[in-house]
């Protein structure tokens, strides 16, 4: 439920949650240790490619279906906490395992990747169900802005370490040797021990959540099933929540989208060199970290929904300009507007949500919001290459990435906010 005050210490707690695991997505899943499995672990990058494609497609499985169900057991069993710890201690294993993978063990790598991948999801879920609890109504939109700004923060900060101390240099710290990747791989290690670090205010300050009822084991999964059961029973309760959910699956596919194939289409397109790309990917995180601080300002003020359609309208905009850009200057132009902008995009769907839970159901309901973020991410990339293929042009692939904002931002429309908070301070 939000509070009427807010405890700056399970405030900056939970912010610097978010420093610690970017680390993750940033040097695992999106820059470092994905083009090392596709170029060196796997025999050629057509199977690694595939490879790697199924396991993000088998994490984000898992984590669609299952987030619900061990959201509903979180709330029921008060456990949010000790799962959110438990799902923390595996992404660290996980990640600190694939540096002990050396090339050719593929199978290893896919499976410490997947377990680390699924694991982490799943500490996103009882992570995000926190805002609530540890914010204001005053402040929900400012201090999810925060905690995502200061994410990306994180995340690039994790990533200057690993290229000044281990991949640029001809002698990496700590005397990690080159052969084998092995410096490279030493990324998986500042991971592990960069998210183990920085996640330990959280679990210092910020409080663990009490059980709805008390009960032994198998009470908690009885309870917790009966209140998933319930919860599809009660649908019109959650009338907005579920509005919001399915427009947040179309847009977000869109933003996936985006981030998966804005690099092949800059190298493609536009030509830019890898170095380029590099440099493209880090203005794109610094630009959506500003973003999300400052948008989160106008969330409080404007509303959660407001300022969601201002960024799909600026996204799809910022696309369209991306598609008809003659030069680099107008592409460059394009993907800064869709760093600052998506940023917010993804902390105003945080915190908007926020604002429509009823207490006993936080988890449960973050779970449902990490269903929403992975069952269709499929479609836009799937859109872009149909198109791309049938029409011979990276221009006309991503052009459909614009539908994904439009028909999202439709959807949004009926979003009634007022009535969402408000059904959610009605008793169950």
């Amino acid at each position: 439920m939000l509070k009427k005050h807010a405890d700056r210490r399970s405030l900056f707690g939970w912010v610097v949650f978010d420093f610690a695991n970017s680390a993750y997505t940033t040097l695992v899943v999106t820059f470092v240790y994905s083009t090392y499995f596709v170029s060196k672990m796997a025999p050629d990058p057509v199977t690694g490619t595939a490879l790697w494609s199924r396991g993000v497609t088998l994490t984000a499985l898992c984590v669609a279906f299952l987030s619900p169900i061990l959201g509903a057991l979180a709330d029921q069993g008060g456990l949010r906490k000790r799962f959110l710890l438990i799902s923390t201690v595996v992404t660290v294993a996980g990640s600190a395992a694939l540096y002990w993978i050396e090339p050719g063990q593929m199978v290893w790598a896919l499976f410490w990747f997947v377990v680390s991948n699924i694991a982490f999801e799943f500490s996103n879920v009882f992570y995000n169900a926190y805002l609530p609890d540890i914010t204001t109504s005053k402040n929900i939109g400012r201090i999810s802005g925060v905690g995502w700004g200061v994410g990306y923060i994180g995340g690039l900060a994790a990533m200057v370490v690993v290229l000044a101390g281990f991949i640029h240099p001809a002698v990496p710290w700590f005397g990690v040797s080159t052969a084998d990747g092995a410096n490279i791989r030493a990324a998986c290690l500042v991971v592990a021990v960069w998210f183990a670090l920085f996640s330990i205010p959280l679990f210092l300050w910020v409080p663990g959540t009490r059980p709805l009822v008390r009960a032994g084991k198998a009470g908690i999964v009885k309870n917790g099933v009966a209140d998933l059961m319930d919860t599809f029973k009660d649908i019109r309760r959650y009338r907005q929540i579920i509005r919001l959910l399915v427009a947040r699956m179309i847009y977000n596919d869109g933003l996936v989208t985006i981030f998966a194939f804005g690099g092949i289409y800059a190298a493609g397109t536009f030509g830019f060199s890898f170095q380029e790309i590099m440099i493209f990917g880090i203005v794109l995180n610094v630009a959506a970290g500003i973003g999300a601080l400052i948008m989160g300002v106008f969330d409080d003020r404007l509303g959660g929904k407001t300022t969601i359609q201002v960024s799909n309208a600026v996204l799809a905009l910022a696309v369209l300009m991306a598609v008809l850009a003659s030069s680099k200057t107008g592409f460059w132009v394009s993907g800064i507007l869709v760093g600052f902008f998506a940023g917010p995009n993804q902390s105003a769907s945080r915190s908007l949500l926020g604002r429509f839970v009823p207490p006993e159901k936080e988890n449960q309901f973050y779970g449902f919001f990490a269903f929403s973020g992975k069952l269709t991410a499929f479609m836009g990339p799937l859109l872009l290459g149909i198109l791309t293929e049938a029409f011979d042009s990276q221009r006309a692939g991503v052009a459909a990435v614009i539908l994904f904002f439009v028909v999202g931002g439709l959807l949004l429309t009926r979003v009634d906010e007022t009535r969402g908070i408000a059904a959610a301070r009605q008793p169950s």
